[in-house]
């Protein structure tokens, strides 16, 4: 179990990494610099208020689903008409509610425009992530792993048409190209994942089965509840910005944490995948009583060298990535443009330590998740959401965007502590002394090389792509990597892709 979880990670991140930075330094990043920090900076509002709320598009209804069709796959064909058919009658629900939120709110006609079509993106998300719930509950990991990045290269190659093919002028790019781009991504994406669900579901009875509807919601309520919460903690920043400030500031704060926020949340897209893998093979071992301590310790150390090592790189070089990927515009000032990217590197670095956090929280929490410990998720994700509320109606005043970054490190920090020392308790887990030495030989060593390259009279993109560089070596030296093991695993996977 533990060789087959390293191979489908390895293969996960090979294709993720192949497509996730062109998607991030290219497409992304010149959106932004395109429609500006203001524009940027509402969508980004409203694409997290749409997300607040989205889970009243699954109410759990995924992870319930992912969990029992991995420990019982004779069921996909029954459930897989009957949970679709719950999703529709949750997607009106939702577009309902977050239409009524959003009058409440102060969103004018512009901005309900723009949540309509964001809203319709999240509904077709939702469907895409409950169809590969069934493929990564068959255990078919490496096509999972190609879903997982399709509506990237899909949205790359339409918006790079779109930026670069010299047919549309750049000056006219919107925001509602680049939300238009997602829309067509998904809607093939689905079709494709669906297509393939469906060559192992066998005969397909089509009817409306409302007891069955009523019983699955019933069943997956639990995890609802925690994903509602998780949400609002994780996803709550850039709303608050975006209503507490003054409006005159409140669009270009909320467009500079977006700087920021964009290199995070492509790290967190990475570590999640890691959940998305997790989460069948961790019910799998548990239903057959098998050892969890070497997959939780394999799984535990990768995630920390991955995203310890992004961290360090991310918060010395901050400036420097804050610089390159937000030249200044040739109208605006000098002055206010270092004012901008210095306030936007700050926040990167304070979102870095939050990185680290709540990776680790893909391990544990999605460990308890297949224990079925949602109890005690639901209760740590409250304590999370009213940490979150608390600080950020304290800081976001005061510190304005600065405030909103240093209140996730403190939710992040606090929950990840609390579902870790739960783990431990509940498996009886022992990481050992010795991997807590290396992770804090990994830590210091790494950051005491980055910062001597970084002072030297190298070119600073050189230096920070010898720190990477060093950072997998030491990786290796403190035995946070096995190089035998990978070595071997490498290979066994790619035998294993191209016999598929």
């Amino acid at each position: 179990m533990n060789n087959r979880f390293l191979k489908n990670i390895i293969f996960l991140l090979f294709i993720n990494l192949l497509v996730k930075p062109f998607w991030i330094l290219g497409v992304d990043r010149t959106v932004q610099n395109l429609v500006g920090d203001a524009t940027y900076g509402t969508y980004l509002a409203i694409f997290n208020f749409s997300y607040l709320f989205y889970i009243i598009l699954d109410i759990g209804l995924t992870n319930f689903n992912s969990k029992n069709i991995a420990q019982n796959n004779h069921l996909l064909s029954k459930h897989f008409v009957g949970i679709s058919q719950a999703k529709i009658l949750l997607s009106i629900g939702y577009f309902i509610i977050i239409f009524l939120i959003g009058l409440a709110i102060g969103y004018n006609a512009e901005q309900l425009k723009l949540l309509g079509i964001i809203g319709l993106n999240q509904v077709l998300l939702s469907f895409i992530l409950y169809v590969r719930s069934n493929i990564a509950a068959l255990l078919l990991f490496k096509t999972d792993s190609i879903l997982s990045v399709l509506d990237r290269v899909l949205m790359i190659l339409i918006c790079s048409f779109l930026l670069w093919s010299g047919l549309f002028s750049q000056g006219n790019f919107n925001i509602y190209w680049f939300v238009y781009s997602q829309t067509i991504s998904y809607v093939i994406t689905l079709i494709l994942a669906t297509a393939i669900v469906l060559r192992h579901t066998g005969k397909l009875i089509i009817k409306f089965n409302m007891p069955f509807i009523l019983m699955i919601i019933k069943k997956s309520l639990p995890y609802a509840l925690l994903v509602l919460l998780m949400s609002f903690y994780n996803r709550l920043e850039p709303v608050l910005i975006e209503r507490i400030l003054p409006k005159d500031i409140s669009a270009v704060q909320a467009g500079i944490y977006a700087k920021a926020y964009r290199l995070f949340d492509a790290g967190n897209n990475i570590s999640y995948l890691f959940s998305v893998i997790l989460l069948p093979l961790f019910a799998s071992v548990i239903k057959k009583g098998e050892d969890l301590q070497s997959l939780v310790k394999q799984s535990f150390s990768l995630m920390l060298t991955m995203t310890c090592l992004i961290a360090i790189v991310c918060i010395f070089y901050s400036q420097n990535l804050m610089e390159l990927l937000y030249p200044r515009p040739e109208s605006e000032l000098v002055e206010i443009y270092n004012s901008r990217i210095h306030e936007s590197s700050k926040i990167l670095q304070i979102l870095m330590g939050s990185f680290v956090s709540i990776s680790i929280t893909y391990i544990f929490g999605t460990l308890l998740t297949a224990n079925g410990n949602l109890k005690q998720l639901n209760i740590v994700a409250a304590i999370g959401v009213i940490i979150n509320v608390s600080l950020n109606f304290i800081f976001i005043p005061i510190f304005k965007a600065q405030g909103a970054a240093f209140t996730s490190l403190c939710v992040q920090f606090a929950t990840c502590f609390i579902q870790f020392v739960i783990a431990k308790q509940t498996f009886n887990l022992r990481l050992g002394t010795k991997l807590w030495i290396s992770i804090f030989s990994f830590i210091i060593l790494t950051s005491i090389t980055t910062i001597i390259l970084k002072n030297t009279a190298l070119n600073w993109i050189y230096s920070f792509l010898i720190s990477s560089f060093s950072g997998i070596i030491i990786a290796f030296i403190t035995k946070m990597l096995d190089y035998k093991e990978l070595k071997n695993l490498i290979s066994s996977s790619i035998i294993l892709v191209k016999k598929q």
